[in-house]
């Protein structure tokens, strides 16, 4: 039996979906963490990206102290976390560690998507009495949106994708179905396992590009 035929035969196992280590579980607890990583980011980067865009004054420095964290591994951030007095705060240093790993694209593109915002649109909406706040929310922001949901999709995926790590300190999540067919030589369970990540990661970004094509007929209707 080849490894695909052998990971949908576990998928397939009704045991293996119920029960506390059950898929049902697991995806619960993946979902929650990367929920929570992913809002608390979102509350964190889209707002400081959108501002500084619109001020068109430090989003530079900004964006290049956000891309460190791309280059600090997310398992020694995690690692970090789990010496300091949060290793004993539940799920708090794995959401930490995805935190600092989803601002970078979510700042970076809030920030870029505000400033290639045609800048003759601006100075029209400028002529046209527009305050501030109006030209924030009625010109830029709606000219920046593809770029800032580019940026909160690939947020997403990421911070799902990542969110297995939490098994490797002993946490949940669709990691530990992973980990646990590692530890059992289980090539079959280890490669359900991924397939419920990257069916995860697809499923939120689709309901992204949904969410985002039915925007527009929104504000139309208003």
């Amino acid at each position: 039996m080849g490894v695909l035929e052998g990971a949908w035969d576990w998928l397939t196992n009704g045991a293996h979906w119920s029960g506390e280590s059950g898929v049902w579980h697991r995806l619960g607890e993946h979902v929650y963490v990367s929920g929570i990583a992913l809002a608390i980011a979102c509350a964190v980067a889209l707002p400081v990206g959108l501002y500084l865009g619109h001020l068109g004054k430090g989003g530079a420095l900004a964006v290049n102290i956000s891309n460190i964290g791309r280059a600090v591994p997310v398992f020694a951030v995690l690692a970090l976390f789990m010496v300091s007095p949060l290793r004993n705060s539940g799920y708090l240093p794995t959401i930490a560690a995805l935190v600092l790993f989803a601002i970078p694209p979510l700042l970076t593109n809030a920030y870029v998507g505000m400033r290639e915002v045609d800048r003759s649109v601006v100075e029209a909406a400028r002529g046209m009495g527009m305050s501030g706040g109006q030209l924030f929310l009625r010109v830029e922001l709606p000219l920046a949106r593809p770029l800032v949901m580019t940026g909160l999709r690939s947020g997403a995926v990421q911070v799902i994708a990542t969110a297995t790590i939490a098994a490797m300190v002993g946490q949940g999540g669709l990691g530990r179905i992973i980990t646990a067919g590692f530890n059992t030589y289980d090539t079959a369970q280890v490669v359900a396992g991924a397939l419920l990540v990257a069916a995860l990661a697809l499923l939120v970004e689709g309901a992204l590009i949904a969410a985002d094509r039915l925007l527009p007929r929104a504000a139309t209707s208003r």
